[in-house]
């Protein structure tokens, strides 16, 4: 995952002594308030608890009275406070080894000090110090989460205690710093009903109490992720065509969030004037928006290739008991809650619906819960040292509606869940340097639908190639959104130097091509078989779009006729599409329906319009669309059912989007009440990312904005 940061003291592995004197002095000079001396107390209670079950449990550690457990449960506590800096410094100077093997051992060690300084207590050796600790940490996680049930203040605590040794890094300022939250995938449909229904509380209060508006915005053609944050943080959508698209040029299949393509991507998005370029945080994102920190972001991974070791970001949240420990677990029972939710979708038959197993029940768990914390934290952290704005992408919601469905239970409780993030984070940043507002929204929307091979008992490639007669056909429709986040943390660790880069190298040295490991398919064998290919078939969401290799340039109509006669006109009639675009000699470009022809660029429509049920902005997305670089030979738009919304993906998901049709192109923007929109409606990313900044301008941001944004590396160099 990638990723560079500025050389702040925070993340440049500091000096080991000032590191312990910090630790000392947060232990010494911390000021309680009430409710926090009554949460020490209850937290205390529920350690002294937990410590003495853990003891009894743990065969060689042993205890003569209560109260020894409870003076071990203090000693505890203040020797975390005081050392886990140091030993944060010290896993740093050994790499992501060290990281790792400190998150695994840290909490051990101060356990096994604790143990055998206090009075009573027996101990026979580290080894059963270790199990211990890790009983009391896995049974204090659980206890705490039933004790608090989701409050919001033990996350909150946990996220100053993580954040606050970089407060002195962060010079007070009274120029207002934004943060950024994009939740993926949200329609604005959907938000304002959960905002009825009170599912979310924060949002809900916002918008009831004035202090933030909600307005909604449409995501141009096509509704996918890469173009709309080309466009928010950029102002370059028009760079993305696709989620994936091919380039006869040069023979190649870019894939949006492959590290090495999102590398070429924002090199021809960028001129060092992007949303986050006046030193701006980019988190989580494709793209950087030209943000001299970047973290966990795609297209800067490439660039750092050879680096080793994690920032002091990622080791706090590692080696810190109570977020790994408390991550683990809760990943765990989130792996445990899909197999359960996937199971009662098909006893309950609900329709339309997908098979979800494999890997995506690891993935939901990593995504939902895991990289939902550890964002939480990089944004606090960022908060603390008073960096000017922030953009951070939540792909939670985006990623369980695509195989449970945009409106399904399971979809809107990860979406409650990042409300009470955007809670706890609010509560933060009264504990930060400077003050803060609060920017969501969304990059698009989602649409529902049983998929292309469901209704009709093949994929669509199937279906292209025995209409073609002869010829081979290579197909894009796999699992590179789904797998993109695994892939890049794999690519990550594998451009480490010493014994992590080795080993993850050995491992996935037949999936790693130009140093990026790809677990779905090699990129070289990719590049193989779509040069090798007669037709290259794409496939984003309900929308497809088909390349002809044999011929340069895109082809016309009555180029395709001759290389494979009556193709078109089968797919057009054929029930699983909705309409196809495609350029004529005489007449420019047209859209063919079964039962109409709409003449784009004349702006005439023979028959029934084939764009009538596609919504008010059909036509002009299929406009601009049409005049992108490296849009397809033809463009396939799956049919919208009109009674119920839904449309037909040609990947296996139940929610898509990426075409036209449905909630897919309803994204939404939930802003402070007093910073005002300058257009309405908000028409495309482009509009929005001029939008915002505008609002930066207005609250004294980008005065010293660079030309030329440099990113220092924030791994450390060998």
């Amino acid at each position: 995952m990638a990723v560079s940061v500025p050389a702040r003291r925070n993340d440049s592995g500091g000096d080991v002594r000032s590191r312990a004197r910090w630790g000392l002095r947060s232990l010494t000079e911390r000021r309680l308030n009430r409710p926090e001396i009554r949460r020490l107390i209850v937290t205390l209670i529920l350690a002294w608890l937990t410590m003495a079950f853990a003891i009894w449990l743990t065969p060689g550690v042993s205890a003569n009275i209560a109260a020894d457990v409870l003076v071990a449960t203090v000693l505890l506590g203040a020797l975390a406070a005081l050392l886990r800096p140091l030993l944060t410094s010290f896993a740093l100077l050994l790499g992501w080894i060290g990281v790792l093997l400190a998150g695994m051992g840290a909490q051990a060690l101060l356990f096994y000090l604790a143990l055998s300084i206090a009075p009573g207590i027996h101990v026979g050796g580290f080894w059963n110090a270790f199990w211990a600790s890790w009983i009391f940490a896995l049974l204090m996680s659980l206890v705490t989460w039933m004790a608090t049930a989701g409050d919001n203040a033990a996350f909150l605590t946990h996220l100053v205690q993580r954040s606050s040794h970089t407060a002195a890094a962060g010079a007070s300022d009274s120029v207002p710093g934004v943060v950024f939250v994009q939740i993926d995938g949200l329609p604005a449909p959907l938000l304002h009903w959960a905002v009825r229904a009170g599912d979310l509380p924060t949002l809900s209060r916002w918008i009831r109490s004035g202090s933030h508006s909600v307005v909604g915005w449409h995501a141009q053609l096509p509704a996918t992720t890469p173009a709309s944050q080309a466009g928010l943080l950029h102002g370059r959508s028009d760079q993305v065509p696709a989620f994936r698209w091919y380039e006869k040029e040069t023979g190649t299949l870019l894939v949006a969030n492959h590290p090495r393509d999102a590398a070429v991507i924002q090199a021809r998005l960028s001129d060092g004037r992007g949303l986050l370029a006046d030193g701006g945080v980019s988190i989580s994102n494709i793209f950087s928006g030209d943000a001299p920190t970047r973290l966990l972001t795609m297209s800067g991974l490439v660039e750092h290739a050879g680096h080793r070791g994690p920032s002091r970001s990622f080791a706090t949240f590692f080696i810190n008991p109570y977020g790994l420990t408390r991550s683990v677990v809760l990943t765990a029972a989130e792996m445990i809650k899909e197999m359960h939710q996937s199971r009662l979708q098909r006893v309950r038959g609900v329709e339309p619906r997908i098979r979800r197993h494999g890997s995506y029940i690891f993935l939901r768990g990593v995504t939902n819960v895991l990289l939902r914390d550890l964002n939480a934290g990089l944004i606090a952290n960022q908060m603390m040292a008073g960096s000017p704005s922030i953009y951070c992408d939540f792909t939670d919601y985006d990623e369980i509606a695509h195989h449970a469905g945009p409106t399904r239970p399971e979809s809107l409780a990860s979406l409650a869940g990042i409300d009470h993030v955007i809670g706890v984070l609010e509560k933060f940043a009264e504990q930060a340097p400077r003050p803060y507002r609060f920017v969501v929204l969304s990059d698009h929307g989602q649409s529902q639908g049983a998929t292309f091979r469901q209704r009709h008992g093949m994929t669509l490639q199937d279906l292209v190639r025995g209409l073609m007669h002869s010829g081979t056909v290579a197909a894009s429709a796999g699992l590179d959104e789904t797998v993109g986040p695994v892939n890049t943390f794999l690519t990550q660790l594998g451009q480490q130097g010493g014994t992590t880069g080795r080993l993850t190298r050995r491992a996935f040295r037949g999936r790693t091509h130009d140093g990026q490991v790809d677990i779905d398919a090699t990129p070289a064998a990719r590049d193989r078989i779509t040069s090798a290919s007669d037709l290259v078939l794409i496939a984003s969401g309900n929308l497809s779009m088909i390349y002809f290799t044999r011929l340069p340039g895109r082809l016309e109509l009555h180029e395709i006729e001759q290389l494979y006669p009556g193709l078109v006109r089968a797919l057009t009639v054929h029930p699983g599409v909705g309409f196809i675009s495609v350029r004529t000699s005489d007449h420019g470009t047209v859209v063919l329906g079964k039962d109409g022809i709409r003449f784009l660029h004349e702006d005439r429509v023979e028959g029934l319009d084939p764009l009538a049920c596609f919504g008010p902005h059909a036509v002009a997305d299929l406009h601009r669309h049409d005049a992108l670089a490296h849009v397809g030979d033809l463009v396939i738009n799956s049919p919208i059912d009109a009674s119920t919304g839904e449309v037909a993906a040609y990947e296996e998901l139940v929610g898509c989007h990426g075409g036209l049709g449905g909630w897919q192109s309803d994204a939404v923007l939930v802003h402070p009440s007093d910073w005002p929109l300058s257009t309405v409606p908000v028409i495309g990313a482009d509009a929005v990312h001029h939008q915002l900044v505008q609002w930066l301008e207005r609250v004294g941001q980008r005065r010293h904005l660079r030309t030329t944004v440099v990113a220092e590396p924030m791994i450390r160099p060998g």
